[in-house]
């Protein structure tokens, strides 16, 4: 009977002391719940304060803003008056040079123009020399290609004849001979050429014949009825040497030729030669 009391006597100190603590616990709960609203206030106290101040800065700013931008509006109001002026008178500068530039192309298309037809035509000349000079050389090779051997009226074997001007420069640029070119006029006095005289007698210029008469060494030498390119051979001189004449012309009145010498021969009086 005795332990019933006993077991009751614990229960009832387990009991208070569930009691005691959970009065802690409310009033812990209590306490932090009252520091969590405290600490809530703070921060809302806080954020309006940071809110008051950052809402003075915005005015702050904004009112430096508006004054910069008014004295920026006013320094660009200037400005901009500058560069309407600055930018008239940079566009007609611009108008003048553009115009001074398109009378200067224009001038220099023209000088172009000029010099390149000067140009051609200096091409051109060049090519008409150029075709001159093969023109040249080839009636030089052709002239070469037609002077030919020709037994003389004395039967013998004749230089080289030249039928023309042209061949006779040949001739003389071979300088194996001297040679003079003549003219004989029908009725004339003779025409002295080296150590002799030749004087025209009777032409037939439809026969393309001629009679001549040559002097040398105190003679006279009758050539009768000869033609054109027809080598007319005499001896004259100490040494007996063999002179030569050709006639490439018969006229009315006149013949045209050349006298060939030997290169011994000094020249004496008459037309003048080139060896």
């Amino acid at each position: 009977m005795s332990e019933i009391p006993q077991n009751e006597g614990g229960s009832s100190t387990v009991r208070n002391i569930l009691l005691v603590l959970a009065g802690i616990y409310i009033i812990a709960s209590v306490v932090f719940v009252v520091q969590v609203f405290s600490r809530i206030d703070d921060l809302e106290r806080k954020q309006v304060a940071a809110q008051e101040e950052l809402s003075r800065k915005i005015a702050d700013s904004e009112s430096q803003t508006r004054a910069s931008v008014g004295v920026l509006a006013e320094q660009i109001g200037i400005t901009r008056q500058d560069l309407a002026k600055r930018a008239a008178v940079l566009q007609r500068k611009e108008k003048a040079i553009e115009s001074r530039l398109s009378v200067q192309e224009e001038q220099t298309k023209q000088q172009f123009g000029a010099v390149s037809g000067e140009v051609s035509g200096v091409r051109t000349d060049v090519g008409k020399v150029r075709d001159d000079v093969t023109a040249t050389r080839s009636d030089l090779e052709a002239t070469k290609s037609r002077l030919e051997h020709a037994i003389g009226d004395l039967n013998r074997a004749s230089e080289l004849i030249a039928t023309n001007h042209d061949e006779l420069e040949v001739l003389k640029h071979r300088g194996d001979r001297n040679y003079y070119e003549f003219t004989l006029k029908k009725g004339k006095d003779p025409t002295r050429l080296s150590t002799v005289g030749l004087q025209l007698k009777k032409t037939d210029s439809k026969k393309s014949k001629f009679t001549l008469y040559v002097m040398a060494d105190d003679k006279k030498i009758e050539k009768k009825d000869r033609t054109i390119n027809e080598p007319l051979q005499f001896y004259t001189g100490r040494d007996h040497n063999l002179y030569e004449i050709v006639v490439n012309t018969v006229d009315k009145n006149e013949v045209t030729g050349y006298l060939a010498t030997p290169k011994t021969i000094a020249a004496n009086t008459g037309l003048q030669h080139t060896n």
